[in-house]
């Protein structure tokens, strides 16, 4: 018996070191694994921002211009008031913006008739009257554009010259309209007619 005792235990000595050094290994690996730095998943790629809608080209805006029909300064548009009254509605800006124009490139126009003009809805008298205002009104908003006041003469002819038929809306919208009338040139009267067109004064723009 006593033969076999001491390489049992010399067997079991072995593996007991065995098993400590690799416990050992195994604890000393985790260990040193716990004082890694975690490294960070990278972050997912940024989405693609989505196309912008293509811009629409631009267009510039055509510019209005006054055109002479005979002697009368012929627009693209009417002079708008509100209704029964001589103000004048935002829109006729553009339009009174024309006879501005036409005013600073023709020095040689002295007078220029602004001719008010009306419907036949109404008191043939009381439309004589809002004929004056209107054409003065509209010679008072080229003044205070920087015309000068004494080229201008505003006249009303109310409902005494109508140019469409006045028992349809379309052809009354047509006869309420401001006329202008190069009614002289360098001092001198056109064609020798009447400066005021036969039309009533409205009065002095200048005052």
């Amino acid at each position: 018996m006593r033969k076999f005792v001491a390489p049992v235990v010399c067997a079991a000595m072995m593996v007991a070191a065995a098993f400590a050094a690799t416990g050992c290994t195994a604890k000393a690996s985790i260990q040193a694994g716990a004082n890694e730095p975690k490294k960070e998943a990278p972050p997912p790629p940024a989405a693609p921002e989505p196309a912008k809608p293509a811009e629409p080209a631009h267009r510039p805006k055509m510019k209005m211009t006054f055109k002479l029909k005979g002697n009368q300064v012929a627009l693209p548009g009417p002079v708008v008031f509100e209704t029964g009254s001589d103000v004048l509605r935002p829109e006729s800006d553009e339009v009174l913006s024309l006879v501005h124009d036409f005013l600073q490139q023709r020095k040689d126009v002295t007078t220029l008739r602004i001719e008010g003009h009306t419907d036949s809805d109404g008191d043939d008298k009381a439309n004589q009257t809002l004929s004056e205002k209107r054409a003065m009104a509209v010679a008072r908003w080229l003044v205070a554009k920087g015309d000068d006041c004494k080229r201008l003469l505003p006249v009303g002819f109310g409902e005494t010259k109508p140019i469409a038929d006045n028992t349809t809306p379309e052809g009354k919208a047509q006869n309420r309209r401001t006329d202008f009338i190069i009614a002289a040139v360098n001092g001198k009267a056109v064609d020798g007619a009447p400066i005021d067109g036969g039309g009533k004064n409205a009065g002095d723009p200048c005052k």
